[in-house]
């Protein structure tokens, strides 16, 4: 399922869902809490069709188009509004593709384990590399990142990975999120263990690359469809801030900024490799 956009009016939506229903393109209506309503294309296939429906329909929303199609379909709806609450897996996978999900549910399976008396032997195992020999021990430049040592520590990192994360699959794939993923987990752990040491974790380093990316390629490639709110990177900029002037919280404040820089760079190399006659557009 495919997200379209959340509006306030269900009644207007439904007679979009009506028009696209008599052509053949279920579209399903979901409440989204304090009176809004989602939108979902059920069927990928018809993205295209849909988003540039849903354009024209915003733009002439009382068109008589859209009341026709209501009254040729009040006949055949079960319900006019009967909306069904979508189950929350369904509603994780939505927004997410295997890359995110995946880790997603390594970082949860590792954070359990710890959780049962294995703490030790896993920080052991997956902490950045630290001793003699360990450099070479390749997945511990990586590994560092799906620790977490708190239910709020998975809890933030996780959600922001699952936001910010999804939409870049969606977008670009599965190999290009993995690419960040990696370059921010080298690049950040480097930096955290150079300032304090090997005694971190976490996929906070990795967020702020995402954010850093869909920061840069929201302004520098838009024909990319990423972008990222000013409100989370302003709130994400303060945050980091705070990080260094508090001396109480256990924080990496070094990996968070490792990490947004290696996000800016990637984005600003992925901007400068797109079409040229796209990112005039």
């Amino acid at each position: 399922m495919i997200r379209l956009m959340v509006l306030d009016n269900p009644r207007l939506a439904q007679a979009f869902i009506d028009y696209m229903a008599s052509r053949q393109i279920p579209i399903q209506m979901f409440p989204e809490g304090e009176g809004r309503f989602s939108l979902w294309l059920t069927d990928s296939q018809h993205q295209v069709e849909t988003e540039s429906e849903l354009n024209r329909f915003l733009s002439e929303p009382n068109h008589k188009r859209y009341q026709a199609a209501s009254w040729d379909m009040v006949e055949t709806r079960k319900s006019s509004f009967h909306y069904h609450t979508p189950s929350f897996m369904g509603m994780i996978k939505a927004k997410a593709g295997p890359v995110t999900l995946g880790i997603m549910l390594l970082c949860v399976v590792i954070f359990a384990l710890q959780q049962i008396g294995f703490g030790q032997t896993i920080f052991n195992a997956l902490h950045f590399p630290a001793l003699d020999g360990q450099q070479w021990q390749l997945w511990r430049w990586l590994s560092h990142a799906v620790l977490h040592f708190s239910v709020m520590h998975i809890a933030f990192n996780i959600l922001w990975w699952w936001q910010l994360g999804g939409d870049i699959e969606k977008k670009l794939g599965g190999f290009k999120l993995l690419q960040i993923f990696a370059v921010s987990s080298a690049l950040s752990g480097a930096g955290q263990y150079w300032v304090e040491g090997a005694n971190f974790g976490g996929l906070s380093g990795v967020v702020y690359a995402l954010v850093g990316y869909l920061w840069v390629v929201g302004a520098k490639a838009p024909q990319f469809g990423l972008g990222i709110p000013r409100q989370i990177v302003g709130f994400m900029l303060v945050w980091l801030v705070l990080g260094y002037m508090q001396p109480f919280m256990a924080i990496a404040n070094t990996a968070h900024l490792a990490g947004l820089v290696a996000g800016v760079i990637i984005g600003l190399v992925d901007s400068m490799k797109a079409p040229s006659s796209a990112r005039s557009e």
